[in-house]
């Protein structure tokens, strides 16, 4: 009995460890990747990146066959390295160098060994890839731009890094990923899904077929087409007009946030980093320190906004109650305060202006007076300043806004804690910070976020978050963009600030600016420009900048235009917006004297200066100095631009 009953336990345990080794090896597929096994290799089927098109339909960027030259490293046996390197173009010290990555990644996974053939490299070499075992060539698409403009928005892609592939499980070494622009910001949804396929091996190193029926196999999913906001014409004639210029454009439909155009000058053609050329291409355009075309001026760029910033404080001063469309200030050709204290315009002496002229002037004695009395309203500065702060950043400034793209800079609001820890607290005034009544000080915007503000004001108190995303092949876009936000003021206050930039054009800085059948509003600007030469505070020409929208009746764009040391709003700034604005309404040129003159215009000499050893202006504004000579030349003040 008891040899029956041991002989039972024994058979009873074999049929229990048969059965579950049987579940787990032909039934069980839980957790168990065919990667782990060194005898399966994976071979990727590589989906089309998804298209990108304008708001208008027209195609920006589609694809292009391209033929990857693959290696495993465990599976490489002899070869005539020479022969090989000749036939694809690189050196001995090259292919050791990539042979010995592809080692380090892994062993027995292919990696990428020399990537994006052109179509004659493959057929020269497809034909000899049997010498060369382990080796074998993988086709995939590469990006082709049927644009040359909108680098800085469209993007690029390149190969995963070290980083990408501890970041990201989906990607393998070698692989393809969207870089900066709308390629970075919508890689989930361009990159589509990659298909597998597995393939087992003997021991002999011999294909025997696909592992487990295919049954692991998957198909590739093609990325999805997307649709921007961009209006690819528009886009086109930015940057025409900023040729020769640095600096950046927004325009926005205020209606919806949409980015209708997104500049930054100087740019590059996008196909310069497409195929084997990317990587000589984007080191030249990287170490260009001094144009800086990688650097998307119209997301990072953070200039003084300079006048039109005056619209927000004239907005505030309406809400708090201190002034009223009504209100006059008498200028002395600007406003004097503190005791060797001046802010120069150019408004004539003894001129009384109420808040229109005051706009259409630019007189900077009616907004310090107005800034004045929004801070000193409250018992304390401090109090003032933080209600002031809320005021502003309810426009968007000072924030990064939310927009679809992966670059950007917030721009800088001051608050009271600021200017605490600079003068200690209960130890400043209104006039300790005065400069913010004309957008200089410390108050920094980048143009994306004057366009809001601009966008802001043509909708009398409101706006949409700017995007560049339209549509999305079988899905949504994102809610945010279609959420509204409503600033503090109150939306009556905004019809006298309209008007008054609807006097700039037709009587005001920029009535020499104006364009036949189209009511504009808007405002010039000129921003000091700072920068530092052998660690001296040294000032250069000052900067141009320009709002615009347009038609004030029924506003379809909003724009800010900064151009980097363009001397005053009208004279660069302006006639861009300008010409920006009827090539979008209008769809024509008519004012072809503006764009002559734009288009023969440069601003290279301006910036060869800090290089060529020219004058400037050190920071008390009177002293000029020779560069590099450091010859002192005293001259009079040069007095604040509108």
């Amino acid at each position: 009995m008891r040899k029956l009953l041991l002989a039972s336990i024994i058979i009873i345990i074999a049929i229990v460890y048969i059965g579950r080794l049987s579940y787990l090896q032909l039934l069980d597929n839980t957790n168990k990747n065919p990667l782990n096994d060194t005898a399966i290799n994976a071979v990727y089927d590589y989906p089309e990146r998804g298209h990108i098109y304008d708001r208008n339909g027209e195609l920006l960027v589609a694809n292009q066959p391209s033929y990857d030259v693959m290696v495993i490293p465990r599976e490489v046996k002899p070869l005539d390295t020479l022969e090989f390197c000749a036939l694809l173009n690189i050196t001995k010290e090259e292919f050791e160098k990539k042979y010995k990555k592809a080692r380090i990644y892994s062993p027995r996974l292919p990696s990428v060994f020399v990537p994006q053939l052109s179509k004659k490299e493959y057929a020269i070499l497809q034909e000899k890839m049997r010498k060369y075992e382990g080796f074998y060539i993988q086709k995939r698409s590469l990006r082709h731009y049927m644009t040359h403009v909108g680098a800085n928005v469209l993007g690029y892609i390149s190969e995963v890094n070290n980083r990408d592939l501890k970041k990201y499980s989906y990607y393998q070494s070698g692989e393809l990923i969207g870089r900066q622009g709308v390629e970075e910001e919508y890689e989930n949804v361009l990159r589509g899904r990659k298909g597998v396929k597995f393939i087992q091996k003997d021991r002999f190193n011999r294909v025997i077929g696909p592992y487990k029926d295919g049954v692991f196999d998957t198909l590739p999913v093609p990325g999805k087409d997307i649709v921007l906001t961009l209006d690819n014409e528009l886009q086109k004639y930015g940057e025409k007009l900023m040729i020769h210029k640095r600096g950046g454009i927004v325009a926005l439909d205020p209606k919806t946030g949409e980015i209708l155009a997104l500049v930054s000058a100087p740019s590059y053609d996008p196909d310069l980093l497409v195929g084997r050329k990317r990587s000589k291409n984007y080191t030249e355009l990287y170490y260009d320190s001094i144009a800086k075309p990688l650097y998307d001026r119209g997301l990072n760029a953070m200039y003084p906004p300079g006048s039109p910033f005056k619209t927000v404080n004239a907005l505030i001063g309406l809400q708090e109650g201190v002034i009223d469309e009504s209100t006059t200030f008498t200028c002395y050709h600007g406003y004097r305060y503190g005791r060797n204290s001046f802010m120069g315009c150019h408004c004539p002496s003894g001129t009384r202006n109420n808040l229109r002229r005051g706009i259409e002037a630019s007189c900077n004695a009616y907004f310090a007076n107005t800034y004045r009395r929004i801070i000193e309203k409250y018992p304390t500065s401090a109090e003032g300043m933080n209600a002031w702060e809320k005021h502003v950043e309810s426009f968007g400034l000072g924030n990064y806004l939310g927009y679809d793209l992966p670059t950007g800079q917030s721009g800088k609001i001051p608050d009271a804690d600021y200017y605490n820890s600079v003068y200690g607290e209960r130890r400043w005034f209104a006039t300790n910070t005065l400069s913010n009544a004309i957008g200089q000080g410390e108050v920094l915007s980048t143009p994306i976020q004057l366009a809001n503000l601009t966008a802001t004001i043509a909708n009398r108190g409101y706006y949409y978050t700017p995007h560049i995303i339209k549509e999305i092949e079988n899905d949504t876009i994102p809610n945010k963009f279609l959420e509204k936000h409503q600033t503090t003021i109150d939306t009556k206050n905004f019809e006298p600030v309209v008007q008054g930039m609807y006097d700039v054009y037709n009587k005001g800085t920029a009535s020499l600016l104006r364009i036949p059948g189209i009511n504009i509003a808007g405002k010039t600007g000129t921003a000091e420009n700072f920068t530092k030469i052998e660690g001296e505070r040294v000032q250069l020409t000052d900067h141009s900048i320009f709002v615009a929208f347009a038609p004030v009746e029924d506003p379809k764009i909003a724009i800010a235009v900064f151009v980097e040391n363009g001397y005053w709003g009208s004279r660069w700034a302006g006639r861009i917006a300008s010409l920006m604005i009827e090539k979008y309404v209008k769809g024509e040129i008519t004012r072809t004297d503006m764009e002559n003159y734009l288009l023969k215009g440069s601003l290279e000499e301006e910036y060869a200066k800090p290089l060529s050893g020219e004058s400037f202006r050190i920071n008390d504004g009177k002293t000029f100095v020779k560069w590099p000579e450091k010859e002192v030349i005293k001259q009079p003040t040069k007095k604040p631009l509108p």
